[in-house]
């Protein structure tokens, strides 16, 4: 599947060493063998890797130790992009940017990003590294998609000001807006499998009315509800490129329709009609 995203013109994977304990970037140095060059690589820092103290967090340890392992596992010189996976309360600030600046000078790592976090700390961490001639974040990894639009409210308008690239993560709200799922009947898939309680009561109302009207728009453009919800964000000036994660080739296929759908602004419109975003997020 990795081999026929590049050969479709994909130039940028994601992955993150606490998937599968390291198991997917293994995976993802395999299939790029190579290729590195051509590519455009990211990883992640922050989450738990082994059992014991300063076995996840972003303390200097932790982030110098993990960014090796990483490379280890990509087979690889460097990363492109290292992204902060989650904020580590526990670590100072400056510890963490110092760390990531020393491994940008060290030239294991090109740029550094970040993931999922409140506005004023995003902030902060920009400020700090300002003040202290570290390594500035290029981008961020927030949660973004018709029905999760919570990041209007709070990350997205300080990467718009600040020049940084937005790659969403969870662009088709988990499934959701493939259109798999019925408002009364529930359906089979990812949603379905995961979580006690049914699909049809884990979404508001308002969720299951963005999805009639993806649904409703794909048949007038004769195409699929994954590529209206693609392309919306495709139109937002502030996304760079959504994170997407088929399971199959068939599922890929359905991404890559998104780049050949045009919207207008009246269809923008209606597609964001029935949420108003707030932020913290309100289901």
């Amino acid at each position: 599947m990795i081999r026929t995203a590049i050969d479709r013109g994909i130039d940028f994977l994601d992955t993150a060493n606490v998937y599968s304990r390291g198991g997917s970037e293994r995976t993802v140095g395999e299939a790029i063998d190579g290729m590195c060059d051509e590519l455009v690589v990211a990883t992640t820092v922050r989450g738990e890797m082994a059992d014991r103290q300063n076995g996840s967090g972003l303390s200097r340890k932790h982030v110098l130790e993990q960014a090796r392992a990483s490379l280890d596992r990509l087979g690889t010189d460097y990363v492109d992009l290292y992204q902060i996976h989650r904020w580590d309360d526990d670590a100072p600030t400056t510890e963490t940017l110092s760390a990531l600046d020393h491994l940008v000078g060290e030239g294991l790592v090109h740029y550094v990003g970040a993931s999922t976090m409140p506005a004023w700390k995003f902030t902060k961490a920009l400020y700090e590294a300002d003040v202290n001639n570290y390594e500035r974040f290029v981008c961020q990894q927030p949660e973004y998609s018709l029905v999760r639009r919570h990041e209007e409210q709070n990350l997205l308008p300080v990467c718009e000001d600040q020049g940084i690239g937005v790659i969403p993560w969870s662009p088709l709200a988990g499934g959701f807006l493939a259109g798999k799922y019925d408002r009364e009947a529930g359906g089979e898939g990812r949603l379905a499998e995961d979580g006690d309680d049914p699909v049809t009561e884990r979404f508001p109302d308002a969720h299951w009315d963005v999805l009639d009207v993806v649904r409703d728009l794909a048949d007038e453009k004769d195409t699929s509800p994954v590529a209206v919800s693609l392309v919306w964000l495709l139109h937002k000036d502030v996304v760079t490129a959504p994170i997407v994660g088929p399971k199959s080739v068939e599922q890929l296929e359905d991404d890559l329709e998104a780049v050949a759908v045009e919207l207008s602004d009246e269809e923008v419109e209606y597609l964001e009609a029935p949420i108003d975003p707030v932020w913290p997020r309100q289901d």
